[in-house]
């Protein structure tokens, strides 16, 4: 891997590629995830990091890492924007994701009101990576709202689905001029590297983690595989073959002679 490969949102440098979601948390998840996957970006809920009457996840992040609170639990762009600015009050930084989700059986994004409160929360100054379901319009949409990277889905959250928008996603890195970030679904550490492989710029994940058998084994695994992804997309992927088939042995047109 080029040493100066870096994932760059709103001006700050990471080198892993590794973001750690929020669906299902413990102690060993997070040391696995920073000591086995490398996470340099761990998303929490904001319920989760202001009470009293449970642990609070603040305590159990390790200094250094950057806390990417979501906006989970929000309607609309108005709940989205009140979570983000209390996040902010807690101490928890200006990276904020926002998630707007009025479906509670499929927990789809509402991609209407993540472009409101996208608009108005960059307005504000945070950095803003808004979960979306794939759509190139809302991409450009997010864009011009002052998104600083756009996080589609994979599939639904938590099913361990795997690249179930691969084509959407993809259209989303050839087109767009932000970072991509492959969220929700992601269940393997294979689908990982695909997606990589496509050119995202970075994987989050938790279920896949979060319900392994080995958890620091698999946290390895997911960072293996989008490192190797990772190389791969940057080596120049051979290209496909549309028609017919080529012999790699240069010999071949010589032993015809």
């Amino acid at each position: 891997m080029h040493t100066d490969d870096r994932l760059v949102i709103g001006g700050r440098e990471f080198t892993s590629r590794f973001i750690l979601g929020s669906g299902k948390y413990s102690l060993k998840l997070i040391e696995a995830a920073v000591r086995d996957a490398g996470a340099q970006i761990i998303t929490l809920a904001v319920r989760r990091a202001n009470t009293k009457d449970q642990e609070n996840i603040l305590d159990y992040i390790p200094e250094g890492v950057t806390l990417l609170p979501n906006t989970s639990g929000a309607r609309n762009a108005d709940e989205a924007v009140r979570i983000a600015r209390l996040a902010r009050e807690l101490g928890c930084g200006d990276f904020v994701k926002i998630e707007i989700m009025r479906d509670s059986k499929y927990l789809l994004p509402d991609n209407a009101e993540t472009i409101r409160a996208t608009e108005i929360l960059a307005g504000e100054g945070f950095v803003v990576m808004p979960y979306m379901y794939p759509d190139l319009n809302v991409a450009r949409d997010l864009v011009n709202a002052g998104a600083a990277s756009i996080m589609p889905l994979a599939s639904p959250i938590g099913s361990n689905k795997g690249l179930a928008t691969r084509e959407f996603i993809q259209i989303l890195i050839d087109e767009i001029d932000l970072p991509v970030i492959v969220d929700a679904g992601i269940g393997r550490p294979s689908q990982a590297c695909e997606a990589m492989e496509m050119g995202a710029a970075a994987i989050m994940s938790n279920t896949a983690l979060a319900t392994a058998g080995d958890l620091p084994m698999m946290a390895s695994a997911f960072r293996q595989a989008i490192e190797a992804g990772r190389k791969a997309y940057l080596s120049g992927l051979g290209r496909v073959l549309v028609r017919g088939a080529s012999s790699s042995d240069p010999l071949t047109g010589f032993l015809r002679d």
